[in-house]
C-alpha cells in the first residue's frame, strides 16, 4: 500500500476562542467536500494552516478490509439553465445543489424527464437536501421545492461538470505527544460539503482542542484524525491495525455548535473508562445533556466499535445524528452554529480530557491505620481554604481506596467528590510520600 504525506506548519501559536472556532467554520462552509477530492484537500490545507497535518492519499482500488477505495470525484460547475438560459439551480450558489458524486451529464431535457433526477423536501419547501450516490453510477440535483414548484414546463439544459477517475482518498492525523506513548483518539468526518454543524463544527472543536492540548504537555499521547465518514475511517483502521492497540481511549466529534443539549453516546463496551468520564463530567458539570447507549449506526465510533477491534471510543455531539429538522439540509447554515455551542462543546472536552489524564491508580504506603496527617503538614496545608472540608475528606478518602484496585475516578465516583478534589488530594498525597503511582 503507497501513501503520500507532507507536513504543514500552524501559522502560529495561541489559544482558543469561540470567536475563532466560528471563524474557521466560515472559511470551511463553502468548499465542495465529499468522500474523496479536491474539496477534501482544501479542507486540509486550512486545517493544516492550524496545526501540523500529515496527509496521506491512498489510491483508487486499494483494498481496506472489506472495502475499496472507490474512484476519485472532482466538480468544477453544475447547472440547470432554463430556455432562456437563466440558471434556475446553480452549482455556484451552494455545493449542495449536485448530488453527490454525479456522474458527468451535458444534455437538452424537458422538465417531466429531469423530474427524475430532482431532490427536494417537501415537508421543508425552501430547504435544498444533502443527497448522495457514492457507489452508484448516477447523477441528480438537489433544490427547494418551492424552486421546483416555480419551474414552467418546458426544456431545460442540464451540465454537470465533473470527473470519476482513479485518484486517491485523503486523510489527514495531527499527534499531540504526551508523556507516554498509550494515545487518545480524536475522530471528525471532512465529507460533508456545505453543512455547518454536521461537520465543520466538529472540525473547528477538533482543531482547537488539539492546539490546547499541546500547549499543556498532556499524559496521554493524542491523536486526532481528519478522515471522510465511513470509508475514511475503515481506511485509517485498516492502515493501522498493528498499532491499533495503542488506543486507550477515544472520541468521535460531530454536530458540534447547534443550539441542542449535549449528548455523549457510549462506546460498545458501554463501561470504557471513556464513557465514565463523560458521565462523570457531564454531571458534575450539571450542564442539560443526555447519555445514550451505543449503537451501530451513527458516525465513525460504530467503525471503531466494530466487534473485531472494539476500541473504548464514545461519541460526543449536541444534538445527535438525524435527530434536528436541519439535519443534511441547506437550513444546517452559518446560522444554525453558534460560537457559544461550539465554546461549550470544546469546554467539555477539555473538562474530560484533563480527567483522562489524571486518572491513575495509587497503592496506600502506610495502610495500617490512619496516617498522621498533620505531622507531614498536609492539614496545615489547608488552613484558610474554603473546600477545606473537602479537601480533608478527599484525601481520606484517596487514602482509604488506594489499594492498586481503585482509579481516582473510582474514589471520586463512591465519594461523590469533585474529580480535581481527589486528583489534588492525591498529588498531595503522593509528594509527602504516602502514595505510589
Amino acid at each position: 500500500m503507497t501513501a503520500a504525506s507532507e507536513e504543514r506548519v500552524p501559522a502560529g501559536a495561541g489559544g482558543s476562542s469561540a470567536a475563532e472556532m466560528y471563524a474557521l467554520v466560515e472559511r470551511l462552509y463553502p468548499l465542495c467536500r465529499s468522500i474523496t477530492g479536491d474539496g477534501v484537500r482544501a479542507t486540509l490545507d486550512i486545517v493544516g494552516e492550524y496545526l501540523p497535518l500529515r496527509v496521506h492519499e491512498v489510491p483508487t482500488g486499494t483494498q481496506v478490509l472489506d472495502w475499496t477505495i472507490p474512484q476519485e470525484w472532482n466538480i468544477r460547475d453544475a447547472y440547470i439553465a432554463d430556455a432562456a438560459g437563466r440558471r434556475v439551480v446553480d452549482f455556484r450558489a451552494s455545493s449542495l445543489h449536485v448530488l453527490g458524486y454525479s456522474v458527468p451529464v451535458f444534455a437538452r431535457m424537458p422538465l417531466s424527464e429531469l423530474r427524475a433526477h430532482l431532490h427536494t423536501l417537501p415537508e421543508h419547501p425552501s430547504w435544498v437536501p444533502y443527497r448522495t450516490s457514492y457507489y452508484t453510477p448516477t447523477w441528480g440535483f438537489c433544490l427547494a421545492q418551492d424552486t421546483l414548484d416555480a419551474l414552467p414546463e418546458g426544456e431545460y439544459e442540464v451540465r454537470i461538470d465533473s470527473t470519476l477517475t482513479d485518484g486517491h482518498l485523503t486523510y489527514a492525523e495531527h499527534v499531540v505527544p504526551g508523556q507516554v506513548p498509550e494515545e487518545v483518539l480524536v475522530s471528525c468526518h471532512v465529507c460533508h460539503p456545505s453543512l455547518a454543524n454536521d461537520n465543520l463544527a466538529g472540525i473547528a472543536v477538533a482543531t482547537y482542542l488539539a492546539r490546547e492540548l499541546a500547549a499543556r504537555e498532556p499524559y496521554y499521547t493524542y491523536r486526532f484524525v481528519f478522515a471522510p465518514g465511513t470509508v475514511g475511517a475503515i481506511t485509517w483502521l485498516a492502515r493501522n491495525r498493528e498499532r491499533v492497540g495503542k488506543v486507550e481511549h477515544g472520541l468521535v466529534l460531530a454536530c458540534a455548535g447547534d443550539p441542542g443539549q449535549l449528548t455523549y453516546k457510549r462506546s460498545r463496551r458501554g463501561d470504557a473508562e471513556i464513557d465514565r468520564v463523560l458521565r462523570h463530567v457531564l454531571s458534575s458539570s450539571e450542564r442539560p445533556h443526555r447519555i445514550t447507549e451505543f449503537t451501530p449506526y451513527g458516525y465513525d465510533e460504530r467503525q471503531y466499535c466494530s466487534p473485531g477491534f472494539d476500541l473504548g471510543v464514545g461519541s460526543l455531539t449536541r444534538t445527535p445524528y438525524a435527530a434536528y429538522p436541519e439535519y443534511h439540509t441547506s437550513a444546517d447554515d452559518l446560522d444554525f452554529v453558534s460560537p457559544e455551542a461550539m465554546a461549550d462543546t470544546l469546554a467539555v472536552c477539555r473538562e474530560a480530557f484533563a480527567v483522562l489524564d489524571r486518572n491513575r491508580r495509587y497503592v496506600n504506603l502506610s495502610p495500617y491505620g490512619e496516617p498522621q496527617l498533620g505531622r507531614r503538614g498536609l492539614y496545615d496545608s489547608l488552613g484558610g481554604r474554603s473546600d477545606a472540608k473537602q479537601a480533608q475528606m478527599a484525601m481520606l478518602w484517596v487514602l482509604n481506596l488506594a489499594d492498586g484496585t481503585h482509579s481516582l475516578l473510582d474514589v471520586a465516583e463512591r465519594a461523590g467528590l469533585p474529580f480535581d478534589a481527589v486528583a489534588d488530594a492525591a498529588d498531595a498525597l503522593h509528594g509527602a510520600g504516602l502514595l505510589k503511582a
